[in-house]
């Protein structure tokens, strides 16, 4: 008994550990991240924040593939963190345990995750954290109907940017204008004004063609801060949630997509087109190039006099 009344106290990851159903399951966990929100049923709770504590913890299935060092064939912490602000962002709640019941149910739609502990404490209500834990596993998503949860994945205003424009005195003033637009930025570039190599292998050189791209958009990022280079849709996700402006470096995307471009990889804005239909772009914006032959999203044209370049 005694033993169980630790137990009971544990951190999440020791009551995974001793209570696994089926052997050992590998874990990620998220420890004593506190937001301060506004919860709970008391009258003296309304209308002024407290601390929240969340300790989670997730059981995911074993990789069947090598990882490679790759972030996006993981289940990332961003995803758990996620949850915690999507729900708390969604209304304000009364119960802590109403509260932990939509986290874990949102993390378990992950495909990796198989079960979840959630520990969620209140820091200023007492002498001590006061709070509840649970425990879910997707066999619980099963057994109970569940309506959808509402679409939250960001739709980017994708530019596409010349040379001319990446190299052009007033690309701050013009990124200052792309910084107060409510929706995330993503820039794309094509490749420099230099020959790129040439292979003879159309696959080799597919290769070479969007390193070149990549090349350059480190020159974007070189020309100001703002512009953070990303390359796999996990970094994208968190740049796009977090107001970061996104200069896309394709080669990942592109060699991991199902639906890839094909030989767009020949013609930049071609690329950029399916990039923005592969992401579900709000729109695709280009700065002095004419439009692609298809797109999957509404397509804006500027010549750099009318972007103010």
């Amino acid at each position: 008994m005694s033993h169980e009344i630790r137990l009971a106290f544990e951190h999440p990851a020791a009551r995974a550990r001793a209570t696994s159903p089926d052997g050992p399951l590998d874990r990620i966990s998220v420890r004593d991240h506190v937001v301060e929100v506004e919860i709970g049923a008391f009258q003296s709770e309304r209308g002024t924040t407290q601390r929240v504590s969340f300790n989670v913890v997730v059981e995911v299935r074993p990789a069947t593939n090598p990882l490679d060092d790759d972030v996006d064939r993981i289940l990332s912490y961003d995803k758990v963190t996620e949850a915690i602000a999507t729900e708390l962002a969604a209304e304000r709640l009364n119960l802590l345990e109403t509260l932990a019941e939509r986290i874990a149910e949102r993390i378990l739609f992950e495909p990796q995750a198989v079960r979840t502990f959630v520990r969620i404490e209140k820091l200023d209500r007492g002498p001590g954290a006061l709070g509840v834990e649970i425990v879910r596993s997707v066999d619980d998503l099963k057994t109970k109907p569940v309506a959808p949860h509402h679409d939250t994945t960001p739709h980017p205003h994708v530019v596409f940017l010349t040379n001319a424009a990446i190299r052009s005195p007033n690309l701050g003033q013009w990124l200052d204008q792309l910084e107060a637009r409510a929706e995330p930025v993503i820039l794309c570039v094509g490749r420099a004004d230099v020959d790129a190599p040439q292979t003879g292998r159309r696959m080799t050189q597919r290769r070479v063609d969007l390193l070149a791209m990549e090349q350059n958009a480190w020159v974007l990022a070189g020309r100001d801060d703002r512009c953070v280079v990303v390359a796999t849709r996990t970094e994208l996700d968190w740049a796009m949630k977090n107001g970061q402006i996104s200069v896309w470096a394709p080669s990942k995307i592109v060699l991991d997509a199902v639906d890839g471009p094909g030989r767009a990889t020949d013609d930049p804005v071609a690329l950029a087109a399916w990039f923005a239909g592969h992401i579900e772009a709000s729109d695709l914006l280009l700065i002095g190039e004419a439009p692609p032959k298809s797109c999957r999203v509404p397509v804006l044209i500027q010549d750099i006099a009318q972007s103010g370049l």
